[in-house]
């Protein structure tokens, strides 16, 4: 699977894949996806590629090979059987991501994008870094909790102590679970377990990888055993975690504003009925302290769409100071 670099028309939107660049990632199938943050008005990170597929392949298969998760591979390949794919196959690895809009430090996950952001470190020539990866989360009876939590332990080959509630579950469906799982090939913790400050939640490994990107777990957060194991490493006990539901992400980069769509969860569509209104809250927010010439209708596709791709939506440049701007500012001085 080689990924091939090019630049993608969505609707009226065009992403350039090179130019858009705004940090090198580390090797399209890296073990770790690690971005600079050496822009400071960069809210972009990361490119989108191509890969082709031989027969065996699966989407699945392309998703755990390229550190990406289910559901933001079909999202990005709505037109590709996600078992069938077929030999030779175009499919397009959706590596490219706007920041959350949350402070920028700790541990951001965003249950929306099923997405983990690791904020710290330095990269080349002393930048601070950002690092992602894909995630589950919560199945709907059973969701990720939302707001701000801290790491407060960290566990090397845990055992498993399902609850009661969960036994009750798998037993009424003819699955008796043991009290205590232990560390071995088939606990479900995987080989790291980080405890959150919430209550009976974790980040976690998972023996069954298959199931990243996609909602279902009890409302932990797991992931791929190689990504958890680098947050394990490098990710101290008391790093702040904040969990936030952002389906519409709004970033600005080298003149140019992008909005990200995501469907929005089931439980969430009262929440998100108003969706272009609440969309163009957002971006309005973002530019307020710029020019700004919007293309209203490629913002009306990248809703329709949601497809979990950063759109170019219009551009942005620095306001200029009004006269009594000026003046305020030479009197001030």
């Amino acid at each position: 699977m080689n990924p091939t670099p090019r630049s993608y028309a969505f609707g009226n939107a065009v992403v350039y894949l090179l130019g858009l660049l705004l940090a090198m990632l580390v090797g399209p199938a890296s073990a770790t996806q690690a971005f600079s943050l050496a822009q400071v008005d960069s809210d972009v990170i990361g490119e989108l590629f191509l890969t082709t597929t031989v027969h065996e392949d699966t989407l699945s298969d392309i998703a755990r090979a390229y550190d990406q998760g289910y559901q933001e591979m079909r999202l990005a390949n709505p037109q590709v059987d996600p078992w069938l794919p077929g030999d030779g196959a175009e499919v397009v690895v959706p590596n490219l991501y706007i920041l959350p809009d949350a402070p920028r430090r700790g541990i951001i996950v965003n249950v929306a994008e099923m997405r983990l952001y690791v904020f710290g470190g330095k990269g080349k020539a002393g930048a601070a870094q950002v690092k992602t990866f894909p995630i589950s989360i919560g199945r709907q009876n059973w969701v990720t909790p939302k707001g701000q939590m801290k790491i407060v332990s960290k566990v090397k080959d845990p055992a498993w102590y399902p609850p009661k509630s969960i036994r009750e579950e798998h037993a009424a469906e003819g699955d008796i679970l043991p009290t205590i799982v232990p560390a071995g090939p088939d606990n479900p913790l995987g080989q790291h377990a980080l405890k959150l400050s919430a209550a009976g939640y974790l980040i976690h490994g998972t023996n069954r990888p298959y199931g990243i990107g996609m909602r279902v777990t009890h409302g932990c957060i797991r992931m791929y055993p190689k990504d958890v194991a680098t947050v394990f490493s490098e990710v101290p006990v008391g790093t702040v975690v904040e969990v936030v539901n952002q389906p519409y992400k709004v970033g600005v980069a080298r003149g140019r504003v992008y909005l990200e769509v995501h469907p929005h969860l089931d439980e969430d569509r009262e929440l998100f009925a108003g969706q272009y209104s609440h969309v163009v809250k957002l971006i309005l927010e973002r530019v307020k302290s710029f020019d700004v010439e919007l293309a209203w209708q490629d913002i009306k596709s990248a809703i329709e769409l949601k497809d979990g791709i950063p759109h170019d939506v219009g551009s942005y440049k620095p306001r200029t100071a009004t006269m009594t701007e000026s003046e305020n500012a030479l009197h001030s001085g």
